[in-house]
C-alpha cells in the first residue's frame, strides 16, 4: 500500500506511546503557501469542518486564511481563532431562522444560499446582508459527490439573485462545488462554465456581482483508493483549469472580480496523522466456505476513520519489517458494528502476520475529518485525543469530554 508520512509526523508518532492523533502545523501551513502560489489573488476561505481543531484554525489565520463556516457555533470557534469578520462566511445554504439570526448578531454579513425561501429569510433575520448563490454540480469524478442537497440550476440562480436584489440584499457572488476529493480538472471547467452563463445573464439585469466562490473538492494529493490504489490526482492540470477558469469569468464579468476557494481536506488531510494500536488479528471462517484474516484496530469508523467507506487508510506497522511474512486482512475497528470495517468486498489489505494485541500502528493522510466525524463515544470507545507539532514546539490539545488525558504530555523533545 503506498504510504505518504513527513518526517515530523514520523518522529511524532514514534514518540507516541498512547493512541492519538497527530497534526502538523507547519505542514498546514506550508500546503497553504502552495495552494496560494499556484492561484495568485484567490482568497482561501477554510471549510472548517474537515478539521476544526483550534490550533490548526489559528494556524491558518496566521497565514492570512478566513473560513467557511457552517453554523453558529462554527463561526463563533472562528473568531475565537482570530479571524476578521469580513474572512468569515456563512457557507450553509440550509440555515433556519434563528442561525440566520445569530450569525447576523455575531457579525457576519456574507452568506451562501439556493433558493428563493432561504433568500427571504435571509432578508428578515440578516437585512442588508450579501449573499452568493451556490449553482449544483452533478459531482462527477469525485470520490464523494454532492450532487443533491446543495445548489441550484443556472435559472434558479437567476431568480434567487434577482429576489435578493428585490428584498434589500446584495447579491454579491455565486459558488460552486465539485464534490469532496475531486479527481479530475474537468468538473471546475464545466462549473465555471456554468458560472460563466449565470454571470452574462446577470450582468443583462443590472446584477454586477463582485466576486465567485470556487468551493470546495480540491484533492489531497496523496492517500488512497478502496482498492488501495494511490489517488494520484492531476493538481498541476486542476490549478491550471482554476486560473483559466479565472480569466474567463473576469473576460465575462467585464469589470473587477474577485475570487474565494474553500479548501478543507486538500490543506489537512496529509497533515495529520493516527497512532493507534492492534486489537487482535484473527483468521475465521466465512459463511461461504473462505477463510478470512480479520485486523481489529483500536480506532476505526466512529473514533478516527469515518471515511473508511471510501478509503483505504495507509498504514504503518513499526517493528515488523517490510519484508515480514504478510496475509491480506479485513481492517475493521473495535466496536460492535459492522459498518465499523472496510467493505469485506473491496481489496483486503497485506498486513504483517505476526501482529500481535497491543502493536503500534500508524495510520497516514488522516487529518480531514478524523476528529469532526468522531462520536462522543460510541460503545464506550472514546474519540481521540489529539496532539499538535509545529517545527520545534509541541503541544496537546484540550480534551475531548469523553476522552480520557494522555499517560504522558508531550514534550519537545520527543517529537523533535
Amino acid at each position: 500500500m503506498y504510504v505518504n508520512v513527513t518526517a515530523p509526523l514520523r518522529a511524532a508518532l514514534a514518540a507516541a506511546t498512547e493512541d492519538q492523533i497527530i497534526y502538523d502545523l507547519a505542514g498546514v501551513a506550508r500546503r497553504h503557501a502552495t495552494l496560494l502560489r499556484e492561484l495568485p489573488g484567490v482568497r482561501v476561505r477554510f471549510a472548517m469542518k474537515a478539521c476544526p481543531v483550534d490550533e490548526v484554525l489559528t494556524r491558518l489565520v496566521q497565514q492570512g486564511a478566513g473560513f467557511d463556516a457552517a453554523s453558529p457555533a462554527e463561526i463563533a470557534q472562528a473568531l475565537r481563532a482570530g479571524a476578521p469578520l469580513d474572512a468569515i462566511h456563512f457557507g450553509n445554504t440550509i440555515k433556519s431562522d434563528r442561525h440566520i439570526a445569530e450569525a447576523h448578531r455575531l457579525g457576519v454579513r456574507d452568506f451562501a444560499t439556493d433558493s428563493v425561501e432561504d433568500v427571504r429569510a435571509i432578508a428578515r433575520h440578516a437585512p442588508g446582508a450579501r449573499v452568493f448563490c451556490r449553482l449544483a454540480t452533478d459531482g462527477a469524478g469525485a470520490l464523494w459527490g454532492l450532487s443533491r442537497k446543495f445548489g441550484c440550476t443556472p435559472s434558479d440562480a437567476v431568480r434567487v439573485m434577482e429576489t435578493a436584489r428585490t428584498a434589500g440584499l446584495t447579491p454579491a457572488g455565486l459558488s460552486f462545488h465539485v464534490g469532496s476529493q475531486q479527481m479530475t480538472a474537468e468538473a471546475w471547467r464545466g462549473a465555471i462554465d456554468r458560472v460563466a452563463g449565470v454571470v452574462t445573464v446577470l450582468a443583462r439585469r443590472g446584477i454586477h456581482l463582485d466576486h465567485v466562490n470556487l468551493g470546495g473538492g480540491l484533492p489531497a494529493p496523496h492517500g488512497t483508493d478502496r482498492g488501495g490504489n494511490p489517488l494520484d490526482p492531476p493538481l498541476d492540470k486542476i490549478f491550471a483549469v482554476i486560473r483559466e477558469g479565472m480569466h474567463q469569468l473576469r473576460t465575462v464579468a467585464g469589470g473587477p472580480l474577485d475570487f474565494l476557494i474553500e479548501p478543507g481536506r486538500h490543506l489537512v488531510a496529509d497533515n495529520g496523522a493516527i497512532r493507534a494500536h492492534v486489537a487482535r488479528l484473527t483468521t475465521r471462517e466465512q459463511l461461504g466456505g473462505d477463510r478470512a484474516h480479520w485486523l481489529y484496530l483500536s480506532c476505526g469508523k466512529f473514533n478516527g476513520l469515518y471515511e473508511m467507506d471510501g478509503l483505504q487508510y495507509p498504514l504503518l506497522f513499526p517493528g515488523h519489517p517490510e519484508d515480514a511474512p504478510r496475509v491480506p486482512a479485513v481492517i475493521a475497528g473495535p466496536t460492535c458494528d459492522s459498518d465499523d470495517a472496510y467493505d469485506p468486498a473491496g481489496a483486503p489489505v497485506r498486513v504483517p502476520a505476526g501482529l500481535a494485541s497491543g502493536d503500534p500502528v500508524w495510520i497516514a493522510s488522516c487529518g480531514a475529518y478524523a476528529t469532526s466525524y468522531t462520536t462522543q463515544g460510541f460503545n464506550g470507545f472514546s474519540p481521540l485525543p489529539y496532539t499538535w507539532i509545529d517545527g520545534d514546539r509541541a503541544g496537546r490539545g484540550a480534551p475531548h469530554p469523553a476522552a480520557p488525558p494522555l499517560a504522558a504530555p508531550v514534550t519537545l523533545g520527543e517529537v523533535a
